[in-house]
């Protein structure tokens, strides 16, 4: 069977994704084989660690443009609630997040119940959240993936990274683009993620008939493949392992 552009364009979606969970893969394994030890779970100890990794990722012109961990409330022996979180900018200057862990202060925000944390937490499995418009971090849209990091059954937290969408959208149009319809990326809710239709902006829902329907297998606990067709000769094809999915017509 010959393979068609619009699955070669969805392969690379789900690559493109999965490189940069590879990534995340490994700091997360780094993290892992030295906070087994109780006496490394300070931030004193574990910051540079993620630093380590965090600054270089964030340098330059890459996908990446945020990344660190994320603790469990109450697993560092001097912090209730800590965010090692690192972000680049476009003219190279790094640095990091501020953040208030002040549970009494207004400016606090319970990070275990946004979807980043709490999707991860609640299945042990890794997570692509978004696009969504990154407030506390970026001021645009992003998305967000994170990795459970799990040492024997106790859940420590999440390392992740955020990447920018302009720049999802730089690397994914051109193959995209050699689709001779018009084609979308959406995530499991219907959010468009980039489009080759200018009219289909980053962020906003693509309302066709019959569409969430065709999603629901990615946001199921277990998801599981797309590829159906909608009225209007309209292709749902999912992009890998990578909850994405291509909206073909």
């Amino acid at each position: 069977m010959t393979t068609t552009q619009s699955e070669l364009a969805a392969g690379e979606v789900a690559q493109t994704i999965e490189d940069i969970f590879g990534t995340v893969d490994a700091w997360c394994a780094t993290l892992a084989g030295r906070v087994g030890s109780t006496s490394e779970r300070t931030s004193a100890a574990l910051d540079p660690l993620v630093e380590a990794f965090a600054v270089p990722a964030v340098t330059g012109d890459s996908l990446i443009t945020g990344s660190g961990f994320v603790a469990t409330p109450g697993m560092l022996a001097d912090a209730q609630w800590h965010l090692a979180w690192w972000l680049g900018s476009p003219g190279g200057e790094v640095r990091r997040l501020a953040t208030v862990d002040d549970e009494a202060s207004e400016g606090f925000r319970d990070y275990t119940a946004l979807e980043w944390w709490r999707v991860p937490f609640g299945t042990r499995t890794r997570h692509l959240t978004g696009p969504y418009v990154d407030y506390l971090c970026t001021d645009d849209y992003t998305v967000t993936l994170t990795v459970p990091l799990i040492v024997g059954d106790e859940f420590l937290g999440v390392v992740g990274c955020d990447a920018l969408v302009d720049r999802l959208e730089a690397q994914l149009l051109p193959s995209l683009r050699a689709i001779d319809m018009p084609v979308a990326v959406v995530n499991p809710a219907g959010r468009i993620v980039t489009a080759t239709d200018v009219r289909r902006e980053p962020g906003a829902l693509l309302r066709l008939d019959g569409l969430l329907e065709a999603l629901a297998p990615l946001r199921a606990e277990r998801p599981s493949a797309v590829d159906v067709m909608l009225p209007g000769d309209v292709r749902v094809l999912s992009c890998g392992a990578s909850s994405l999915a291509l909206v073909v017509g």
